[in-house]
């Protein structure tokens, strides 16, 4: 029962950081230039960056809070059982890394003006999105990617490979006629 318990609230967690981080994506990100015709808003720039911008924004958000996730899901399952723990962040962070998705394109908080030279069509900002659906899985990746990284390095530490013989020279120890040869 403990197992579904630290399951369920991990999940819960994450997927409440994710109205956060949508919130965070929304502020941080650039909008791409419309041009209102009367055929209805034409991307300005086809070539423009922001498309690329927003993509990478959102990657760096919730990659930074995976690594985050993972940091403190490993502590927080230190001594106990890390497993619904490891499943819970990467079911959690595709979750959360959703919910941002929808909540940073219905928020829409950033840059309000566009510019442009030379243009006697008004540009708006157009709306906040993903064009590479790939970032999506950032989060959970990062987060379950630390986590097992923690463990790894934890478990080589206290690993009894490390000391194959309990800590003692399987040959016997060594004198100083050894060392010296005499």
């Amino acid at each position: 029962m403990r197992a579904v318990r630290d399951f369920v609230i991990t999940v819960l967690v994450l997927t409440l950081a994710g109205v956060g981080a949508g919130i965070l994506w929304s502020l941080a990100a650039p909008r791409p230039p419309y041009v209102v015709t009367g055929k209805g808003p034409l991307l300005a720039d086809p070539s423009t960056q922001a498309l690329i911008a927003a993509d990478g924004w959102f990657a760096v958000i919730t990659g930074v809070l995976g690594l985050v996730c993972g940091v403190i899901g490993y502590g927080v399952s230190r001594g106990g059982r890390p497993l619904p723990v490891v499943v819970g962040l990467a079911a959690g962070g595709l979750l959360g890394a959703h919910l941002a998705l929808l909540v940073g394109e219905a928020a829409n908080l950033g840059a309000v003006s566009v510019a442009a030279s030379g243009s006697s069509v008004p540009l708006v900002p157009g709306p906040l999105a993903l064009t590479a659906r790939g970032v999506l899985y950032a989060w959970p990746t990062l987060a379950a990617g630390a986590f097992f990284v923690l463990e790894g390095v934890a478990g080589y530490r206290d690993s009894p490979l490390r000391h194959p013989f309990g800590g003692g020279d399987p040959y016997g120890p060594l004198s100083s006629h050894d060392i010296d040869g005499r």
